[in-house]
């Protein structure tokens, strides 16, 4: 809607997709969580099942504008517009998330990594419509999100969305992507080297000097590239931290 005020979208046609059936069905299973494209966002942030499953998603739901947007505000619709300082495609990217597609010419499932192209595009084909949302519940990795933005319901200036799994005090397992960092969500791989085989607490500052270095922000008028990598450096901290107290 923000593009259609401002004109920079021009849509000859525009279709209104909520009497379509079988969009609006969220899925808890053992394997995964899997979501509608047409959920609203209020509903996602207070199913009870969606929580106790995969707790990340209402958190980072919690983030996205203001409750009279989330009432209308779709999964498929955020996702579709590919902003790259949004909330929910960074957590598609951070847990390895399926989208499923459908057109008259079949059905297809892509992977998050491979559906970001750029700013606000997708490898979505014009033909084709986001029917649903596939989260893995992974055994042992545990999800945070958080962000920093000017004001709780902007567009963060940087968001971290960083899964962690350990075991005896080690890091066995990490995924983890930034948004407001590229031209899209980007996942976080030397950030999830440097995690893996140390404790949280000495993979810390080696992830979040990791994270800062793969990032590839632009300046802007919001701030700086290295304004940027310092908030991500501080973000690494912050849910390294969280992630420390969660696990004494």
């Amino acid at each position: 809607m923000p593009l259609l005020n401002m004109r920079f979208a021009r849509p000859e046609v525009v279709i209104d997709l909520e009497r379509v059936d079988g969009l609006d069905t969220i899925e808890v299973t053992p394997q995964a969580v899997v979501v509608g494209a047409g959920v609203r966002l209020a509903r996602l942030e207070r199913d009870p099942e969606v929580a106790a499953a995969l707790p990340v998603l209402p958190r980072a739901v919690s983030f996205v504008a203001h409750p009279q947007i989330r009432n209308r505000t779709t999964i498929g619709g955020s996702l579709c517009h590919a902003d790259p300082a949004a909330e929910l495609p960074c957590v598609a990217i951070a847990t390895g998330a399926r989208l499923h597609l459908r057109s008259k010419l079949g059905d297809r499932t892509v992977d998050a990594a491979d559906f970001f192209e750029s700013v606000f595009m997708t490898s979505k084909r014009s033909d084709e419509l986001l029917v649903a949302v596939e989260f893995p519940r992974t055994a042992g990795l545990t999800y945070r999100y958080d962000e920093i933005a000017r004001r709780h319901g902007d567009f963060p200036f940087v968001g971290l969305c960083l899964g962690l799994a350990a075991q005896d005090g080690v890091v066995t397992a990490v995924r983890a992507a930034a948004a407001g960092v590229a031209d899209k969500p980007l996942r976080l791989e030397g950030l999830e080297r440097a995690f893996v085989g140390r404790s949280i607490a000495e993979a810390t500052e080696p992830a979040a000097q990791a994270a800062s270095a793969e990032a590839a922000p632009t300046n802007d008028q919001h701030g700086s590239a290295e304004f940027r990598r310092g908030l991500l450096r501080g973000l690494v901290r912050r849910l390294a931290g969280e992630f420390t107290e969660a696990m004494a």
